[in-house]
């Protein structure tokens, strides 16, 4: 059996471009990637996780060696701290949360934004830009305007660019029945619990429990999949995150964000802070700025009434010398230039594309800049926001639900066409414990409720 980001053979490719990606020392990464090259070791990630072949073992043993050499070199940064307190030092002065109550119609619209932007995003997951096009366009659907379709498609087109093969069954206009299970939603209704749970006392040492309790270690990826590894070794916190973990950088725990944002409507510090708590588990540095960004935007989504709102409020979580910051701001530029006519759609995600060019396609980097672009360009026109969301051909799923849960909040319910909500048909699929879907208006009052007692205590309890 072939595992997918655990192998060590696979993960020293990855921590190498992880190393160059965060700017350690060449003169420390070099000699090592020779090491590895000499011995037969693969210098280039595989795209999906894991190689074609199994290694040696001798080969094996020493990816073992270099990783932990490798790990000597992830050095303390002062423009991108991990911890909080370092972290909020860089940050502007909080902004006051509003004093108003959330309506239900826009965390309704929070919940149902994020699981039609991902179900539109699924099964074109991992086709690059050019052949989501493509399909899109042999079977009438371009631009983007519905839930993709196989009626019309050439095989040619179907061989060239294949559906992803776990959501195409359940994620194409003729075989949708209700939202299919999916990360980016299992992580919102598993957040939802222990929000309920423990609230501002949460603790990333409950998140973790939770994993373990809740979480079958195949429905989770890339640094998820390592935190996992690393828990079961009794590595600590935050090591899960650190150790032998070149994905720690990756979208994983941006997708963990909305509802850190949705229970503090306004707060966006105080939904950055929960964020953390949650990101701090399996990622680093901009992995964990990803998770506090896309928080402050889903809780921005639901007290602000502009888009632009929204994302200056995003600003204010972000270290402004941050990589991730600078991804932000070409963002919302590109979106702002693709709104007043001075760039195309296609022009925009030419300008992105060739700014993030060889980033794995589920960096936080490159898609949080896709995220910044759509919500910019088209903030407050759901069906245009998750369709540029989608065609930008990196993490589909993934961009398509945090563009759909920041625009379906900001909307709310009723500006988002029953196209895109009625095959929904009010549930999602789960495997985690309690059933086999959850009503997504019940998931909603279950978050309005949280919302309305805004969690207390998250910064207080962090300061030391």
């Amino acid at each position: 059996m072939r595992l997918t980001w655990a192998q060590p053979e696979d993960l020293v490719a990855g921590e190498l471009t992880a190393l160059r990606e965060q700017g350690a020392a060449e003169s420390g990464i070099a000699p090592i990637e020779q090491r590895w090259a000499d011995a037969g070791g693969s210098t280039r990630p595989a795209p999906s996780g894991a190689g074609e072949a199994p290694a040696p073992p001798a080969l094996s043993a020493l990816a073992r060696t270099l990783l932990d050499e490798l790990q000597a070199l992830q050095v303390p940064s002062a423009a991108e701290p991990d911890e909080w307190n370092d972290i909020a030092a860089l940050l502007p002065p909080a902004r006051p949360a509003p004093g108003t109550a959330v309506a239900f119609e826009r965390v309704h619209g929070a919940w149902l934004g994020r699981s039609a932007g991902c179900l539109l995003g699924k099964p074109v997951e991992k086709i690059p830009r050019e052949g989501i096009e493509q399909i899109a366009r042999a079977t009438g659907n371009w631009p983007i305007s519905t839930y993709f379709t196989a009626a019309g498609l050439t095989r040619d087109l179907a061989e060239r660019w294949p559906w992803n093969r776990r959501s195409a069954p359940t994620s194409l206009t003729e075989n949708i029945e209700g939202m299919p299970e999916d990360d980016d939603l299992n992580f919102a209704i598993l957040g939802l619990g222990l929000l309920e749970a423990h609230g501002g006392n949460l603790t990333t040492e409950h998140i973790a429990g939770a994993w373990l309790a809740a979480l079958p270690a195949g429905r989770i990826f890339t640094a998820e999949r390592a935190a996992y590894r690393n828990l079961l070794d009794a590595r600590v916190i935050p090591d899960t995150a650190r150790h032998h973990n070149p994905f720690r950088e990756w979208i994983g725990a941006l997708i963990r964000a909305d509802v850190h944002g949705w229970v503090h409507p306004g707060d966006t510090r105080a939904a950055a802070a929960s964020a953390w708590t949650d990101a701090r588990l399996s990622h680093t540095r901009n992995g964990i700025y990803g998770e506090m960004w896309a928080a402050a935007l889903c809780s921005a989504s639901l007290a602000e009434t502009s888009a632009d709102a929204v994302l200056d409020a995003g600003d204010t979580v972000l270290p402004p010398a941050s990589r991730l910051a600078a991804a932000v701001r070409l963002g919302r530029t590109t979106g702002r230039s693709l709104a007043r006519g001075r760039l195309t759609e296609a022009g925009s995600l030419d300008l992105l594309h060739r700014e993030f060019d060889g980033m794995h396609w589920v960096h936080t980097l490159n898609n949080a800049a896709l995220i910044a672009c759509a919500l910019q360009a088209y903030g407050e026109d759901f069906d245009a926001a998750v369709a540029l969301a989608v065609a930008g051909g990196w993490d589909t799923d993934s961009v398509g639900a945090t563009v759909g849960s920041v625009v379906g909040g900001l909307l709310g319910a009723g500006a988002i066409d029953e196209a895109w909500t009625a095959p929904l048909q009010d549930r999602i699929a789960t495997s985690l414990p309690g059933g086999a879907s959850r009503s997504i208006r019940d998931l909603a009052e279950r978050t309005l409720r949280l919302s309305r007692g805004n969690v207390p205590g998250v910064i207080e309890r962090m300061k030391v």
